[in-house]
């Protein structure tokens, strides 16, 4: 039964206490340290939500009582930088997000999260629809912007890993770190196939073969939303599909364009889709990317007819940052029609959110939009809101917690079990693995002591960043070298670093690595492991142990099967650790033996750039590939 009576009375006592919500204060105090006063009227406000015996019901209450900007207002999302609480009250924006490696007020701890976060939460319910918002992140590969967090392995060695069940667990693992900043929705998982090494988001997908992506995808979903995150599978449509040389701006392959046949879009790309849609997926980021030369922005095709219409996706989408810039209008105000009209129910614009409401308003009164396109987008919206529990505990006083504090040892040990799980042996001739008890072993390289280099992008910032640049590490966490001495007493081993000592060594450990990048700066030409993205010591590194003469173990700590056919034949061994995350002691466990080798390429290795896409050359390594101990 609908309670609208009990709505309007309580709504009406609200209104008469509302001096009391401050709306005008970006920085209000975080709920704990509000006065008596605001607390009530933030506890009434909270109470007077709706409750009818449905979702639907509910959800038809609140939209009755919205004006049509109150529902263009829940279809923009704006970065904290400028979407204070201030804004929040004037606007009413559905959602706020941080961008890469954008920390509120510059201070990165729980408690300002927190803070922060109600502070908006308050702005968005004093206004008349009391209407919570939610906080968006790139959640990627753990709370990685966070410092402190457990960082896990990049997509590309949780696809070498192929666990299901890890792969809920980390689902798990990161839903509860992210709860303790009240961040409840993040986008992921990635759900890329990717298919040329080349691309700068290739360490962003699980696998070039859709069936591993979609099972591992589709798990992590379930573990992030039965833990009270919102899971965002993105991003649609092929992006990992995009042709070399179709790139935008200057891009080789980034928000490129994909050409092959629909049938073949749907059985490679949109397959894992469907699996994270089965799997409750409720949000889905839409690609810079193009399909046959239409940006996804505006594919109406592809957006309404097939994820929304055949596929029944019936949570909401959102755009990528800023993505209507580079849509086919004449204007940006024309993109903004485009990408509303083509499916597209919330923007992210992170800085034009006020242009975005007037230009929509604007448009729906003129008829360039209709108001029933708005009413779907709304809906969904509000809809997903109300399953997320987040009308009924705004200020989540009431989630659970498995934890109360970042970097716990019992999430810790799931990455480092991820990590171990990961790592591909390319190549073991002579036995060389695992090391031997008692031996002297020279380790070197420019990616044995840096957090930064694991983790890769998307950690802490955007394009992420070396310890060597930072000066210190990054976040917390477990380096090579750190891992290695971990396990040096209990296996008797006698580490040695100063060069000058390398050739009493018996057997050398190499870790190579590639700088950190993300979307724009990683599309490359060459791949290889000395190359334009290859850290800048590599090089040296494989000439000073080559002139060693002695038994060498490569670790490649990159994003991507990098070339490395030039040196391959002087190292002994060859394992592709990918980017391991912060505990990089699950390296070393490997390499002396305590856990076996499990780990199988996801994507083809190739012999040299000229080899991607060849039907007539086979790959150095072929998906699947992965050796093990031998008994």
């Amino acid at each position: 039964m609908k309670k609208s009576f009990a709505l309007l009375l309580s709504v009406v006592f609200c209104l008469s206490l509302f001096a009391c919500s401050a709306p005008n204060t970006p920085d209000a105090l975080p709920s704990s340290q509000t006065t008596t006063e605001s607390a009530a009227c933030e506890t009434l406000a909270a109470s007077s939500l709706p409750a009818g015996d449905s979702i639907e019901e509910r959800v038809d209450e609140v939209m009755a009582r919205m004006t049509l900007e109150d529902k263009i207002g829940q279809m923009v999302q704006g970065e904290q930088y400028a979407a204070n609480a201030s804004e929040m009250q004037k606007y009413g924006l559905g959602s706020v997000l941080s961008g890469g490696g954008s920390v509120p007020g510059g201070i990165n701890t729980i408690e300002n999260w927190q803070k922060t976060i109600d502070g908006l939460q308050k702005a968005a319910l004093s206004r008349k629809t009391q209407i919570p918002f939610l906080y968006g992140i790139d959640s990627v590969h753990g709370h990685n912007t966070l410092y402190g967090a457990v960082v896990f392995p990049q997509n590309v060695g949780l696809g070498a890993a192929n666990d299901v069940d890890l792969m809920y667990k980390m689902g798990c693992a990161v839903a509860e770190e992210m709860k303790l900043t009240k961040t409840l929705w993040s986008f992921g998982p990635c759900v890329a196939v990717a298919q040329d090494p080349r691309w700068g988001r290739t360490y962003e997908s699980l696998s070039s073969n859709p069936d591993i992506v979609s099972a591992l995808s589709a798990s992590y979903v379930k573990g992030l939303q039965e833990h009270g995150v919102i899971a965002c599978a993105k991003h649609f449509l092929a992006d990992g599909g995009a042709q070399y040389g179709t790139g935008e701006g200057d891009n080789l392959i980034d928000r490129g364009d994909c050409t092959i046949s629909e049938d073949e879009l749907m059985k490679l790309h949109m397959k894992p889709y469907k699996a994270a849609i089965d799997a409750g997926a409720k949000t889905v980021m839409a690609s810079f990317s193009s399909f046959h030369g239409v940006k996804m922005h505006e594919n109406k095709h592809l957006l309404t007819e097939v994820l929304k219409g055949q596929m029944g996706f019936k949570g909401f989408v959102v755009s990528d940052w800023e993505a209507t810039k580079g849509l086919s209008g004449s204007t940006i105000e024309e993109n903004y029609i485009l990408a509303v009209n083509a499916g597209v129910d919330m923007l992210m614009e992170p800085y034009d959110y006020a242009k975005v409401i007037k230009t929509l308003t604007e448009a729906v009164k003129s008829g360039a939009i209709t108001e029933e396109r708005v009413n779907d987008a709304c809906r969904r919206i509000l809809t997903v809101k109300m399953e997320s529990g987040i009308f009924d505990d705004p200020y989540q006083e009431k989630l659970t917690h498995e934890v109360d504090k970042l970097g716990s040892e019992q999430y810790r040990s799931l990455a480092k079990t991820l990590v171990e799980k990961s790592l591909v042996l390319l190549k073991n001739e002579g036995n060389v693995l695992p090391l031997k008890k008692g031996q002297k072993v020279f380790l070197t390289g420019p990616a044995l002591e840096d957090i930064g280099v694991q983790c890769g992008g998307w950690t802490i910032t955007w394009q992420g960043e070396t310890d060597a640049k930072v000066g210190g590490k990054l976040t917390e966490g477990t380096t090579i070298l750190e891992g290695f001495k971990e396990y040096a007493s209990a296996y008797n081993l006698e580490l040695i670093t100063d060069k000058n000592k390398a050739k009493d060594a018996d057997v050398v450990v190499l870790a190579l690595g590639e700088t950190p990048y993300a979307e724009f700066n990683g599309d490359t030409e060459d791949l290889s492991i000395t190359g334009k993205l290859a850290l800048a010591g590599n090089k040296d590194a494989i000439g000073f142990v080559k002139g060693l003469n002695k038994p060498t173990v490569s670790l490649l700590v990159t994003g991507r099967n990098v070339i490395i056919s030039d040196y391959m034949a002087d190292w002994d061994a060859t394992v592709a650790c990918y980017l391991p995350g912060t505990e990089g002691d699950g390296i070393a466990s490997v390499l002396v033996g305590e856990t076996p080798f499990t780990g199988k390429l996801a994507m083809p290795w190739y012999q040299s750039v000229g080899d991607i896409g060849s039907k007539d050359k086979k790959p150095m390594f072929e998906l699947g590939y992965g050796l093990t101990y031998q008994k």
